[in-house]
């Protein structure tokens, strides 16, 4: 007769001190990479959160600019010495314009309010639109402009620039002044002159936003005719800043500046351009609890 083998059902048998086995061994905590990654990705917007930080950030912003010293002498020098670079470089062209475009008063009131409004009114109106219609580029998009404005107090306070309408011996007209624009900070007594730093025109915010909002529009509206007014606004902007005796063009460079530094802390942080983001931000389906050994379906 043949020999019969028996084989046990479980090698486990044969091993008896082998620790019992288990189906599915228990998730490592997540590395601080991977946190960090999952912390610049792009996540929905909340409308609460994002007007109490653009609250708490323009009232800081405003704070930190009109707290920085009146320091009237070296401003003034200041501007002494970029007027005289710039007629070096033979682009000494403010005061031409200035009194070119100030007698004509269909034009220049006009160009005080659009200096007064705009520069809010459009930046704020492009958060929004972002914020309803780009929400996966929103949140880099936001810091490239909150960068460029943080970058922008350290001008305000260690660079004292008196705009061209306050330079002391030239005859730069005020034009705000001279038609008592609504909201102008130049008008001897008002509200506004008294609580805001006069000093503060190195770098220009009034470029370093409209330029943000320029390129923004461009390149992420779709209607041709909205890009384009997207593109001229910068350019718009500047005439006016010029032509209102507010800023000297070197101020515009200034701000063109702080924004290609918001551009790269925005890139830094989020690993690319934030218009190469997703318009629309991930769906993220939340975890379910598993107990511990339970097995994988």
């Amino acid at each position: 007769m043949g020999e019969i083998s028996v084989r046990p059902k479980d090698d486990r048998v044969n091993a008896p001190n082998l620790p019992p086995q288990r189906d599915e061994e228990p998730a490592a905590p997540a590395s601080r990479p991977r946190r960090l990654a999952a912390l610049r990705s792009p996540r929905r917007p909340r409308i609460w959160f994002e007007l109490l930080l653009i609250a708490v950030s323009y009232a800081v912003y405003s704070a930190v600019r009109n707290a920085a010293p009146a320091r009237v002498e070296q401003a003034q020098n200041h501007a002494r010495w970029i007027w005289d670079f710039q007629a070096s470089l033979g682009l000494d062209f403010e005061l031409a314009v200035n009194h070119a475009i100030a007698g004509i008063t269909w034009l220049i009131v006009p160009m005080n309010y659009y200096y007064a409004t705009l520069h809010f009114v459009v930046t704020i109106g492009v958060l929004a639109w972002l914020f309803r219609r780009h929400p996966g580029r929103y949140g880099a998009t936001r810091l490239v402009l909150f960068a460029t404005t943080a970058v922008a107090l350290v001008g305000y306070y260690f660079y004292p620039l008196a705009p061209p309408r306050l330079m002391s011996g030239m005859d730069f007209i005020d034009t705000s002044s001279v038609h008592h624009t609504w909201g102008s900070l130049s008008t001897e007594g008002s509200a506004m002159s008294q609580v805001s730093n006069q000093f503060a025109a190195m770098p220009s915010m009034h470029i370093g936003w409209s330029t943000w909002c320029g390129i923004t529009i461009a390149v992420l509206a779709k209607p041709l005719w909205v890009k384009i007014l997207g593109a001229l606004y910068p350019v718009l902007t500047l005439l006016v800043i010029v032509a209102t005796a507010n800023h000297f063009w070197m101020d515009a460079v200034g701000g063109l500046a702080c924004l290609g530094f918001g551009y790269l802390v925005s890139r830094l942080w989020f690993g690319q351009l934030c218009y190469r983001l997703p318009r629309q931000v991930p769906h993220r389906t939340p975890r379910r609890f598993r107990p511990s050994g339970a097995s994988r379906p």
